[in-house]
């Protein structure tokens, strides 16, 4: 479906003459050593590289796409503290978007901190990971949120397509918890933190939380993506997708999702509906806003103005 969307998007004769790739990723790495003192830059520089290289250049779906259909994400790294030589702790926010149709805006569909990272890095080894055995934390870290990507990517293009992606990130955090090979002990990997990346993971696979992945399809493809050439249809549809993640936060009070989704997009669904010339809808939208996420109430209210 992401294919599909992309051939329109994108001027035919691009689409027929640019070649196929495996890899799915256009990530951006960022690496702040602003809390910790390195002497080596050179080192920090290949850490980023080296990191952006692993996503960029491995294929985690065995799809094809095309260069103008990668996913675009940025990983924003913060070192926090260097417990010995080569291994590292950080506070890192991961984020990727989404094109919206007929646009030239993009929207934010992934926007988490994880605050938990420890790893080993020499810049004599490259980074490696397997899918049957634990290698390293750094690879599985990467692994673990390219797949969370592609899978949220996969659900705003086809409801619950990202089912398969969730799987292997599954896969990546059993092997990552169990292991105890090298001296990464990362908390992140278990359920000890209810805003931890188990739990981002958890979420996404609960059935209970169904109607919060149906509703990312509703808000996007038939939301943003219909916005440019029918504002009041896809403002239904998004309008819908809220009453989906309400349902999900009835059934799962303060779950992740739902903040992770709202820090993500409360300021994007105000100005959708700002400027409705419909004031019920309007009513509706910022009363049920209002009751999910009481932390934006004054943000929500703007809605309420005539646009």
């Amino acid at each position: 479906m992401r294919k599909l969307f992309s051939l329109l998007v994108v001027p035919m004769v691009l689409a027929l003459t640019s070649p196929a790739q495996a890899q799915e990723l256009q990530a951006e790495v960022t690496v702040s050593t602003e809390n910790v003192t390195i002497s080596d830059r050179q080192l920090v520089q290949q850490m980023r590289n080296d990191m952006q290289t692993f996503l960029n250049t491995r294929a985690f779906s065995g799809q094809t796409y095309r260069p103008e259909e990668k996913i675009r994400c940025k990983v924003f790294v913060g070192i926090t503290k260097i417990p010995q030589n080569g291994t590292y702790e950080a506070t890192v926010r991961v984020l990727s978007t989404r094109p919206v149709y007929g646009t030239g805006y993009e929207t934010n569909l992934l926007s988490f901190a994880d605050r938990g990272w420890v790893f080993n890095y020499s810049p004599q080894n490259p980074i490696d990971y397997s899918e049957t055995t634990f290698v390293g934390n750094l690879s599985s870290l990467l692994t673990f949120y390219a797949y969370i990507i592609i899978g949220m990517d996969q659900d705003s293009f086809s409801p619950l397509s990202g089912s398969p992606y969730y799987d292997k990130a599954r896969t990546v955090l059993v092997n990552a918890a169990s292991q105890n090979i090298t001296n990464e002990a990362d908390e992140g990997w278990k359920d000890t933190n209810n805003g931890n990346r188990y739990w981002l993971l958890n979420n996404l696979q609960d059935p209970q939380l169904e109607a919060f992945r149906s509703a990312v399809y509703a808000y996007y493809r038939q939301g943003m993506d219909i916005f440019i050439t029918k504002p009041e249809e896809a403002r239904t549809s998004i309008a819908t997708a809220l009453q989906g993640v309400q349902q999900a936060v009835q059934r799962r009070p303060g779950t992740l999702l739902a903040r992770a989704f709202f820090t993500t997009k409360a300021e994007e669904i105000s100005n959708v509906f700002r400027t409705s010339p419909n004031q019920e809808q309007k009513t509706q939208v910022a009363t049920l806003l209002t009751e999910v996420d009481p932390t934006n109430a004054a943000r929500y209210q703007t809605i309420l103005r005539q646009p």
